[in-house]
């Protein structure tokens, strides 16, 4: 992991296209704009880990149907 220290109204450069800028400093909460290109994908660590447990709980379901899918096709063979 790199740490980097910013102050209020520094940034920090991704690559050539993704800025973190430091817009303000408030106790503990910090608050930082992102520009980005529009297909980053740009979430809080607490969606995406959401985002994440969805997915794959939908990889398990379809995973399911098809297996259905699959015996129902076989015994119709049969």
């Amino acid at each position: 992991m790199l740490v980097l220290s910013r102050k209020k109204d520094e940034s920090i450069m991704i690559n050539n296209d993704i800025e973190i800028k430091i817009l303000s400093i408030d106790g503990e909460q910090i608050k930082i704009g992102i520009v980005a290109p529009k297909n980053v994908k740009v979430h809080r660590s607490e969606i995406f880990e959401a985002i994440q447990a969805e997915n794959h709980a939908s990889l398990k379901i379809e995973a399911s149907i098809l297996q259905g899918i699959t015996k129902s096709n076989s015994s119709e063979k049969k």
